[in-house]
């Protein structure tokens, strides 16, 4: 199944883990390279959506205080650290899977947008780029870059675990293997930040 397809067929834990997941792959960006772990508290959520809007609150409130610092990118209000606290504000306090699957489909957007100015060696996504984004979260991924290509891989298999693990004693298991994987992302975003960081200094 496609990416699209995926999310269409998810419930509300697969929703919920899965737009968590893109954000927590994106944290370097709001936190830098060695920053705290601000959405650990949304993942315990996921499971059955208990104290979610509460502990999105909380997120909110605690990323508000990186955003004052300017992002770890330093890019002052809208470029890709801003992108992902515009998604994050956006994240519905309903646990139901209309919203979810709404707030879902934009933050597999931007995590994808985001890896792909990664994937552009001066950091500006090329001009087609919405166009590659819409065909590979179809299931055409020919094109996109080699960190595209890993965030996608990232996002359908995250999304199948938790469709595998829906409805049975291993569910809870499975938003602990989704978070192993988005940290797995995130460390591949913190090295390829660190790595373009060096080349600048």
């Amino acid at each position: 199944m496609s990416l699209l397809e995926l999310i269409e067929s998810a419930d509300e834990r697969a929703l919920a883990a899965s737009a968590v997941a893109c954000l927590d792959r994106c944290l370097p960006l709001l936190t830098g390279p060695d920053g705290p772990e601000p959405l650990r508290p949304l993942w315990a959520s996921c499971e059955n959506g208990r104290d979610w809007a509460i502990r999105l609150a909380a997120v909110r409130t605690e990323l508000d205080g990186a955003a004052a610092r300017g992002g770890a990118d330093g890019d002052g209000g809208d470029g890709p650290a801003a992108r992902v606290r515009a998604v994050l504000a956006a994240a519905p306090p309903d646990f139901g899977p209309a919203p979810l699957r709404e707030w879902a489909d934009a933050c597999s957007l931007v995590a994808l947008e985001i890896h792909g100015r990664f994937d552009a060696p001066d950091g500006d996504a090329p001009q087609d780029t919405a166009d590659l984004l819409k065909a590979a979260r179809a299931g055409e991924a020919e094109g996109v870059g080699p960190l595209v290509a890993g965030e996608l891989e990232r996002q359908i298999r995250i999304l199948e675990i938790l469709a595998e693990t829906t409805g049975t004693a291993g569910s809870g298991a499975g938003v602990r293997k989704a978070l192993d994987l988005s940290t797995e992302g995130r460390r591949v975003l913190r090295a390829v930040m660190s790595r373009r960081a060096r080349i600048r200094g």
